[in-house]
C-alpha cells in the first residue's frame, strides 16, 4: 500500500474518531474493498482509544474550540458558491457543471459580526453518516457544527488590499479542517479562500442547500495524480472568479490580485505545487506534510516554496523520496522544515479537536502543533508576498526547538 493512501485513510479515521467518540474502526459506506486497509490503519492509529467508549457508555459532551487568532485584526467569514460553466464535474459528470463551495476569511474590524459556525449542519451530518456514528456517541451535527472558530459572519472588513492565500485540505477532509490556520492568516492581513473540493470529502454544502458526499473516497484504483490535477483546476477557477470584479464575492476589492499564495495539507500540499506549475499567478506555495503527486520537475517551479512536515516521514534522506526530488527541482527561494514528534494531523485542526473529544494524542501536543504551523506559514507568506523579512526563516530558533532546517 502506498504511503499516500495510508495517510488518506488515517486522515479519515482521525475525523471518524472525533465524531464517533470511539475510534474503534472505519466503516466504508460504498465499496467494501477499502475496509481491510482502513481497519488495519485504525488499529495502528487508535490502539490507545478509550476502551469504555461503547454503545452503553455515558453520553459525552463535546465542545470544540479552535485557538484564537494572534494578529491585530479580527477574522470575518463569508461562504460563497461558484459554478464553472465551462467544466463538467470530473467525479459525477451527470451532475453537470463543477460546483464549488468556498469559505472566504478576511481581515475584519474587532467587535463586528456574529460568531460563525465551523460547518453547516449538512456537512456535520455528512461526516456522521459516512462514519455510521451511533446516536449514543453524544456528538451531534449541532455540536460538531458549533465548534468555536473565532471567525465572525458579516464582520466589517478592514480597509485596504491584502494578499490572497488559497488553502486546500487533505484528501477526504472537508475544507474547514484548516480553519485555525485560515483565521490566523486573516488576523495578520491576508484574505484566505478555503476551497471545498466537491465529491472528494465527507461533504460540502452547495448553493442549492444539498450536501455532497465523498464519491471518490472508497475507490482503491483512484489515481491521486488526477485528483491533484483536478484540484489545481479548481483553484485556478476560484482565483479567476475572485480577481475579476466583485461578482463572485462582494468583498473581492480587498484582494491584491498581484500577491497570491497557496498552502495545502497532505494531498492539498501536493495540489499547491501542481497549481503553481499550472498557474503563474500563484507566487508562493506551501506543502504541509504531503507526498507530491507528481513530483515537480526542474524548471517547473521557480517561485518561493516551503515544505513543512513531520520529522518522522519527511526528513532529508528519509523514505519519502518525493521531497528529495522536489527539493532538487525547486528553482526559487525554498525552505525544508520538519517538526520533531509531530504527526500528520498537527498541521490541521484534527488533532486538537480529537483531543477535545476525549482521545489521547501522540507526540507533539495539538496546541503546539498549531502554533508552529501558523507561525511558520505566516512568516513564509509575510516574506514572500509582503516583502517582510522574518528571522524565523533564517535558521533554528530557541523558541521553536522542534523545528529542524533540513538544508
Amino acid at each position: 500500500m502506498k504511503r499516500n493512501r495510508r495517510i488518506s485513510a488515517v486522515a479519515a479515521l482521525a475525523l471518524a474518531a472525533l465524531v464517533t467518540g470511539t475510534g474503534t474502526g472505519f466503516a466504508a459506506t460504498t465499496t467494501p474493498s477499502a475496509t481491510p486497509v482502513a481497519t488495519s490503519v485504525a488499529t495502528h492509529a487508535f490502539d490507545t482509544a478509550p476502551a469504555t467508549a461503547t454503545a452503553t457508555a455515558p453520553t459525552r459532551s463535546f465542545q470544540g474550540t479552535l485557538p484564537a487568532p494572534t494578529g491585530p485584526y479580527a477574522a470575518g467569514k463569508e461562504v460563497i458558491h461558484l459554478t464553472d460553466a465551462n467544466r463538467t464535474d470530473p467525479w459525477v459528470p451527470s451532475s453537470g457543471p463543477r460546483q464549488l463551495t468556498v469559505t472566504m476569511i478576511y481581515p475584519a474590524v474587532p467587535g463586528t459580526g456574529t460568531p460563525a459556525p465551523y460547518m453547516t449542519l449538512g456537512e456535520a451530518a455528512g461526516i456522521l453518516q459516512r462514519q455510521k456514528t451511533p446516536a449514543s456517541s453524544g456528538v451531534t451535527p449541532q455540536t460538531l457544527s458549533s465548534v468555536t472558530t473565532h471567525a465572525f459572519d458579516g464582520a466589517r472588513p478592514q480597509r485596504g488590499k491584502y494578499p490572497l492565500v488559497v488553502l486546500s485540505a487533505a484528501h477526504e477532509n472537508p475544507r474547514m479542517t484548516l480553519t485555525a490556520l485560515a483565521t490566523d492568516l486573516a488576523s495578520h492581513g491576508y484574505v484566505v479562500a478555503l476551497v471545498g473540493h466537491t465529491n472528494e470529502d465527507s461533504g460540502e454544502t452547495l448553493a442549492n442547500g444539498q450536501t455532497s458526499s465523498c464519491v471518490i473516497c472508497d475507490n482503491p484504483a483512484l489515481n491521486l495524480d488526477s485528483v491533484v490535477a483536478s484540484r489545481a483546476t479548481d483553484v485556478s477557477f476560484v482565483i479567476d472568479q475572485l480577481t475579476h470584479g466583485n461578482t463572485a464575492w462582494r468583498l473581492a476589492h480587498l484582494i491584491d490580485k498581484h500577491q497570491i499564495g497557496m498552502a495545502g495539507h497532505s494531498l492539498g500540499g501536493a495540489s499547491a505545487a501542481a497549481t503553481m506549475i499550472a498557474d503563474p499567478r500563484v507566487r508562493a506555495g506551501v506543502n504541509m506534510d504531503g507526498t507530491f503527486h507528481p513530483t515537480p520537475m526542474p524548471g517547473q517551479i521557480n517561485r518561493p516554496f516551503l515544505m513543512l512536515g513531520t520529522a518522522e516521514n519527511h526528513s532529508a534522506g528519509g523514505h519519502n523520496t518525493t521531497w528529495e526530488q522536489a527539493w532538487a527541482a525547486l528553482g526559487g527561494y525554498k525552505e525544508w522544515l520538519t517538526v520533531t514528534d509531530a504527526d500528520h494531523f498537527n498541521f490541521s485542526d484534527l488533532d486538537l479537536l480529537k483531543k477535545q473529544a476525549g482521545f489521547p494524542t501522540q507526540g507533539l501536543s495539538p496546541e503546539r502543533g498549531l502554533v508552529i504551523t501558523r507561525e511558520y506559514v505566516t512568516a513564509f507568506f509575510d516574506q514572500t508576498l509582503k516583502g517582510i523579512h522574518s528571522p524565523l526563516l533564517d535558521g533554528p530558533s530557541p523558541n521553536n526547538p522542534e523545528v529542524l532546517f533540513q538544508h
